[in-house]
């Protein structure tokens, strides 16, 4: 039997971490919802996975492979620096760009007036995903099987966290306990959709290893700044989701060293 190809690794590996998103949500289908504080706990814990990630998994590699190509200096380090930087400004501009609304922050973006309530939810979790596909399939697509497995785990890890966030606001929103269920498990499955993408392009051009490896942990910094922090802060639970970062951060240290060394 032939190995997986590093494409369809990237796809299958991000389709399984996406598909936690909804394991994430089932306690909302038995009416068995953890508190705001635990929930804050947990989304700390989903910051954590994806800091250590970003680095860990991304960024060293990253500048590993720049200096692969371009022997030491500054110029590996300028690379994936401007990598970063490119990263989050994509994010940055699609969360400009796209009309979308979040559940404590309200609306951003242009004029939605057109759209649903609901649909600017779901964009705005698919700017947030997205990303997080991207770079397993980045991860599988550097260096197949040891590259990916620790970021779709831990990715997958911090999705289930944020699965129980979207569908406990949908229901804050007045949405059925199946709808709420059924949107937020749908969130999921753009990461394939990135995981493929990434894979796709580090496995057609080697030389865009180091850029791609970087602009993925630069798109997942800003998420975790803009996005995921912010949100556990906003109740007053700042030190439980300090707490769930650092376990989170740990956690995925040494599933990366454990798995991908």
């Amino acid at each position: 039997m032939e190995p997986l190809s590093p494409i369809t690794l990237g796809f299958l590996g991000s389709l399984a971490a996406g598909s936690l998103t909804a394991v994430g949500a089932i306690p909302v289908l038995f009416g068995r919802i953890p508190s705001r504080a635990t929930r804050d706990l947990l989304l700390g814990f989903a910051a954590g996975v994806m800091l250590a990630a970003s680095f860990f998994s991304l960024i060293i590699p990253a500048l590993d492979a720049a200096e692969g190509q371009f022997d030491n200096g500054a110029l590996p380090a300028a690379i994936v620096c401007v990598a970063i930087l490119l990263g989050m400004g994509a994010v940055a501009l699609m969360n400009e760009r796209l009309p979308h609304e979040h559940f404590k922050s309200g609306r951003e973006g242009p004029d939605s007036a057109s759209l649903r309530r609901v649909w600017l939810f779901i964009i705005a979790i698919t700017i947030h995903n997205f990303p997080e596909g991207l770079a397993v399939g980045v991860g599988f697509g550097a260096d197949g099987l040891s590259g990916g497995l620790p970021l779709a785990i831990g990715i997958g890890l911090q999705n289930a966290p944020e699965g129980l966030a979207v569908a406990v606001s949908l229901l804050g929103e007045g949405y059925s306990r199946r709808r709420a269920w059924g949107i937020a498990a749908l969130t999921g499955l753009v990461e394939p959709v990135g995981g493929l993408l990434g894979a796709g392009i580090i496995s057609i051009s080697q030389p865009l290893l180091p850029w791609g490896l970087a602009f993925a942990a630069g798109a997942m910094l800003y998420v975790i700044s803009h996005e995921i922090i912010p949100e556990t802060h906003r109740s007053g639970h700042q030190n439980r989701a300090t707490l769930g970062l650092a376990v989170g951060l740990v956690i995925m240290l040494f599933l990366d060293v454990w798995l991908g060394g």
